[in-house]
C-alpha cells in the first residue's frame, strides 16, 4: 500500500492535519475542507471519506481499514484510539425509504426527504468487519461491535454488541484503559528523550 506524501495531503485542504497521517493513494476523499484529522491516523486502500455539511472528525490513533466508507450530511466523529475494520459502512444520512419522496443523489433536494443525524464513535471503540452504522448512532467509550452487525441508536460504554440490529451481549474489559495510560506515558517519555 502506498501512502500519500505530506505535501499531497496538505494540498487536499483538510481543516486540520495532524502528524503521522497515512492515507492510501487508493482512498477517495471528498470535501476535505470539512474533514479534521488528528495525529497517527491511517486510512487504508479503497476507503471513502465523503464529508457532508456536518463534516468528519478523526481523533488520534485512528485506523480505518480497507473498503470502509464514512458518508453523509451529518457529522461523523471517531474519537481517539478508534478502530474501524474492513468493509464497514458508517452513514450520517439516509434517504426516506417510505415511498413518500424520491431517492438518490441524481434527484433534486426538493423531491427528496433526506434524514441526517450525527454519528459519534467514542474512544476505544472497535467496529467489526462488514458492520453498518446508521445515522444517529452513538457508540459509547470502549464499545465493541461484532462483525456484520447493524448499529442504530445508543450503545452504552464498554459493551459488546452483535447482530442485526445490534444487541448488547456482554461487558468488555476496561483493562485497555490501564494499557492506554502506559502507552501515553511511554510516548511522552520518548518525546522528552529526543
Amino acid at each position: 500500500m502506498a501512502y500519500l506524501e505530506r505535501p499531497a495531503l496538505k494540498s487536499l485542504g483538510f481543516v486540520t492535519l495532524g502528524e503521522d497521517v497515512r492515507i492510501s493513494d487508493r482512498a477517495s476523499i471528498y470535501n476535505a475542507s470539512a474533514i479534521k484529522l488528528g495525529s497517527h491516523v491511517r486510512v487504508d486502500d479503497f476507503c471513502i471519506l465523503s464529508a457532508g455539511l456536518g463534516g468528519i472528525v478523526l481523533g488520534d490513533h485512528i485506523h480505518i481499514a480497507a473498503y470502509t466508507s464514512l458518508i453523509g450530511a451529518g457529522r461523523i466523529t471517531v474519537d481517539d484510539f478508534g478502530n474501524v475494520s474492513s468493509r464497514v459502512s458508517i452513514y450520517s444520512s439516509s434517504d426516506d425509504y417510505s415511498g413518500a419522496t424520491m431517492t438518490n443523489p441524481t434527484i433534486s433536494e426538493k423531491y427528496k426527504n433526506v434524514h441526517a443525524e450525527d454519528v459519534v464513535i467514542s474512544r476505544h471503540v472497535i467496529i467489526g468487519c462488514g458492520s453498518v452504522v446508521l445515522p444517529g448512532a452513538i457508540l459509547g467509550e470502549g464499545v465493541a461491535i461484532g462483525a456484520l452487525s447493524v448499529v442504530k441508536g445508543d450503545c452504552a460504554p464498554f459493551g459488546v454488541y452483535v447482530g442485526a440490529p445490534a444487541r448488547r451481549v456482554r461487558e468488555r474489559s476496561r483493562k485497555l484503559l490501564a494499557v492506554e495510560a502506559r502507552f501515553l506515558t511511554d510516548q511522552a517519555a520518548a518525546r522528552d528523550s529526543r
